[in-house]
């Protein structure tokens, strides 16, 4: 088996892929386009949900891509050997073209051949069937034909090996899973692909998008079958080279060797000092990701902003307790830019920008500390007068919680004035927190990816008309910096520097409803990226030289780069009004809007 860097990975995935006819399109921003169910882009498929759910994609029926992502229903894990918020994904598409058989014989064909991974340490999982869809023998029988013996194939039910639909409906199907079998003694007679003990590390999971669902909950083949793919880069690295953990890998001994040179200690001696400084190294890497993204989110109170705010302050937090007393995130982040800068250039392109706001962060956070001593010393003289020298953990996570101060300092000023902290307490109101967060991200993720109602598309056509009629009105300073849309009402954010008055607001409003009376035809070209500048379309150019990309043109007052979907014409969208205008972040402004009928 090889032993390879990420980059070699990423190198011989995309060659390989390209190489079975593939076309390697760009990865798309970390935060998704016109998607009001995440915050950010959480898997590789994820902006290419259009595509499976039936759009034409530019670049053609094969695609396959590396991709930037970020989870963070666990941030409060990362510190152990394994969990992550960023990481980068490796995939393949099939969009109407090849299905399950071709798609299992490319994966064991790379794991095998490219990779040189021994047969004999890989196991597989495949659907194992329920009264709405079979059991997946097609999958079964094709590992078999390619000498994975029965006893390496495990049949998995729904929670394990079946993947969608997106929202409530659309396009899902059973999946299979790649294990690699770490040599590890089984942990119990039940051990199998799936168990955390250890012994199975999952390196790759095949999607057959072959059903639908419908309403009514009943299933159905479709006629237009895609797959979909994702090996992560991280996981797999760790695997090739024998690593139990992905902090152990050449991905984070740079980070790693930079956090020992400012704290003075060797990562491997104190389990301890080693959770914090795998808390510094994944949340820099995180932060300098969001930050020099190619639409530039700052630390906010909000949305992604409050994310990026949430991993830089976790971050400092855990450099103090390692003895880093002074602001150190900019040296980390030269780290990550010089290690990843080829394969994301828009990270160089943002480094003045990456650089600024973190030494910014630094700042407010010191500030936010001293906040916290003023509030708890506000607090001390009710906590003296009762007879109880023990700070309920209520208070202790509302210092917390309100005001981001740390239950540690909370602690070190307790004891300073002969209190102690409830930390039970505090643990289960922190515990309570993170439930209610993880309950609202995962409705958040349950209510689908993109929405292509009738309503939605109409919105979305609506954002190319107000992003327009701004440029006409306030100047063409004016760009996209993102896009919510749900059934009810869209959100668009844009670069200006300042509230924009009634009248302006007024004069958008009726520019965009003048092109909706005037039923303007949309049409769609596909053309390289050149060709669209040329044209004069507005975008965020996300894409590649050469690349392809789709182009939709409204009458002859919109022309943007976008993946869809819009309506045929401008007619019947209804009566389009702006609902709010106000600040998003420094230099960025936000409308509400509605088509009413």
């Amino acid at each position: 088996m090889k032993k390879i860097s990420a980059d070699d990975l990423r190198k011989m995935y995309i060659d390989f892929f390209v190489s079975k006819g593939h076309c390697q399109i760009s990865g798309a921003s970390l935060i998704p386009e016109n998607d009001p169910t995440v915050l950010f882009t959480t898997a590789g498929m994820h902006p290419l949900v259009p595509y499976i759910l039936g759009a034409e994609h530019p670049q053609g029926k094969r695609l396959t891509d590396y991709q930037k992502c970020i989870r963070t229903g666990d941030i409060d894990s990362v510190g152990d050997p394994h969990h992550l918020t960023f990481f980068e994904m490796l995939g393949n598409w099939s969009l109407g073209d090849y299905f399950k058989e071709e798609a299992i014989e490319y994966s064991y064909e790379f794991l095998t051949k490219v990779l040189e991974i021994d047969p004999e340490k890989i196991s597989v999982t495949v659907f194992a069937g329920d009264a709405e869809v079979p059991r997946d023998e097609v999958a079964a029988k094709k590992w078999e034909s390619l000498g994975i013996p029965k006893e390496r194939i495990y049949y998995k039910g729904r929670e394990d090996n079946w993947w969608g639909p997106a929202g409530e409906t659309g396009p899902c199907g059973p999946d299979s899973e790649m294990f690699y079998d770490t040599g590890r003694e089984k942990c119990g007679p039940d051990c199998q692909p799936g168990c955390s003990c250890g012994k199975y590390f999952e390196i790759w999971n095949d999607v057959f998008m072959g059903y639908k669902k419908e309403s009514d909950g009943t299933y159905h083949e479709m006629e237009r079958k895609c797959i979909d793919t994702g090996m992560g880069i991280e996981r797999t690295v760790a695997v090739l080279n024998g690593k139990k953990s992905v902090y152990e890998t050449e991905i984070f001994s740079g980070l790693l060797r930079g956090i020992e040179s400012l704290c003075g200690k060797k990562y491997g001696d104190d389990e301890e000092y080693d959770k914090s400084m795998r808390i510094i190294a994944d949340h820099t890497r995180t932060s300098v990701f969001i930050l020099g993204d190619q639409k530039g989110i700052a630390p906010s109170n909000v949305g992604q902003g409050y994310i990026l705010r949430r991993l830089i302050r976790r971050a400092i937090r855990h450099a103090k307790k390692l003895g880093i007393d002074k602001p150190f995130l900019s040296d980390l982040s030269k780290i990550v830019i010089n290690q990843y800068g080829e394969a994301y250039p828009e990270l160089k392109e943002h480094v003045e920008f990456i650089d600024k706001e973190l030494v910014k962060e630094e700042e407010k956070f010191s500030d936010t500390l001293v906040k916290g001593e003023r509030e708890f010393a506000k607090m001390l003289p009710n906590l003296l007068k009762g007879n109880s020298r023990v700070i309920s953990g209520r208070l202790a996570f509302k210092l917390y919680d309100t005001y981001g101060f740390p239950i540690e300092l909370t602690e070190e000023l307790a004891k300073e004035n002969g209190f102690s902290v409830d930390i039970k307490g505090f643990n289960e109101a922190f515990s309570k927190h993170q439930e209610l967060s993880r309950a609202g991200a995962e409705q958040q993720f349950k209510g689908g990816l993109a929405d292509h109602s009738e309503q939605t598309t109409a919105l979305h056509t609506a954002t190319h008309l107000l992003h327009a009629a701004l440029r006409k009105v306030l100047g063409t300073h004016v760009g996209q910096k993102g896009s919510n849309i749900t059934a009810e009402r869209l959100r668009f954010d844009f670069t200006h520097p300042e509230p924009m008055t009634k009248e302006q607001i007024k004069e958008v409003e009726d520019l965009v409803n003048e092109q909706i009376k005037r039923d303007l035809k949309v049409t769609v070209e596909t053309m390289t990226l050149e060709e669209a500048r040329e044209a004069g379309a507005i975008a965020f150019f996300d894409s590649k030289y050469g690349e392809k990309v789709t182009v939709y043109t409204i009458g002859d007052f919109s022309k943007e780069v976008c993946g869809g979907p819009h309506v045929t014409h401008t007619g019947d969208m209804g009566h389009f009004r702006i609902l709010k205008e106000q600040s998003s972040s420094a230099g960025v402004r936000r409308i509400k809007a509605v088509l009413e009928k």
